[in-house]
């Protein structure tokens, strides 16, 4: 069967969101959705997923999924708003408990902050299957940008978070808590032997000057012209291209609000007793 995908591109975050569905008036799942945050004045807002809430209605679908591919470090989720409005599980990779560890003690959160996973509806085991109405798919574990990484394979589509970019762009970085270049490697080699047809929609684009945002490409495309993990590319090579390439970048504009709100399924952190909800800024941690 084909998956039918409309995509939504945030063009602050370079984010792409998905709505995959099997036929109008049928059932969907809802990819990566952001929540917009200002970080100049500390507002959100749901324009982005108010977009997304605004196709689902022309097509008269109904929510079964929101999957989360990974605990996002550029972009807030909006999946515990779009649960609220149009319902459907929030779903992520079961490793979220070990990022969730991970960054209760980072921002030393509040203690009573589960780090089982229970923010979120269900938690994914690798090549677990389940319906999006008449569409089949796949849970894949793709670790190696951060344990918790988890692809969906929809029927003869794929969406890969941030495992994979463009051709031209590359891979993810590894060098957030639990990133392994060596399991990064591993796993896109696993995406990578999937029929030549597949096609892989991303999470992300940070576009070449001269070229508009793209975000989908093919295994066949992958494998033959991805900048950094192309057919013919050792692990050996691949660790080290990437090892010397994370230890140039900077970290990501948005990753201390993002993550906070991530590891809680999109719902921001409890209010204080002024009814306010406050982020926190560890400062000289990472």
């Amino acid at each position: 069967m084909t998956a039918s995908i409309r995509a939504f591109f945030d063009e602050a975050t370079w984010t792409v969101s998905y709505v995959v569905y099997d036929q109008p008036g049928g059932h969907c799942a809802l990819v990566d959705p952001v929540l917009n945050y200002d970080a100049k004045s500390g507002r959100t807002s749901t324009r982005s997923a108010d977009e997304m809430l605004a196709f689902v209605a022309s097509e008269r679908l109904t929510v079964q999924w929101i999957l989360e591919t990974h605990a996002h470090a550029d972009h807030l989720s909006a999946a515990h708003y779009l649960r609220s409005k149009v319902g459907g599980l929030i779903a992520v990779g079961g490793a979220i408990t070990q990022v969730q560890g991970v960054f209760k003690a980072l921002f030393h959160l509040e203690a009573e902050f589960a780090t089982d996973g229970s923010q979120f509806d269900h938690l994914f085991r690798d090549e677990e299957t389940f319906a999006i109405g008449t569409l089949q798919a796949k849970a894949l574990a793709v670790p190696g940008h951060t344990p918790a990484c988890m692809a969906y394979q929809v029927a003869d589509a794929v969406f890969v978070g941030d495992t994979l970019f463009m051709p031209d762009v590359g891979t993810a970085r590894c060098d957030f808590p639990g990133g392994n270049a060596h399991t990064l490697y591993q796993s896109v080699r696993k995406l990578l032997s999937l029929p030549e047809e597949t096609r892989l929609y991303m999470c992300h684009d940070y576009p070449p000057a001269g070229r508009q945002p793209q975000w989908r490409s093919t295994v066949a495309e992958q494998r033959a012209h991805n900048i950094h993990i192309h057919d013919g590319v050792s692990e050996a090579d691949f660790v080290a291209l990437r090892t010397r390439r994370d230890a140039s970048l900077e970290m990501p504009a948005l990753i201390l609000p993002s993550v906070q709100v991530n590891i809680r399924a999109g719902q921001l952190p409890p209010p204080d007793a002024n009814g306010v909800s406050y982020l926190k800024i560890p400062l000289n941690a990472l």
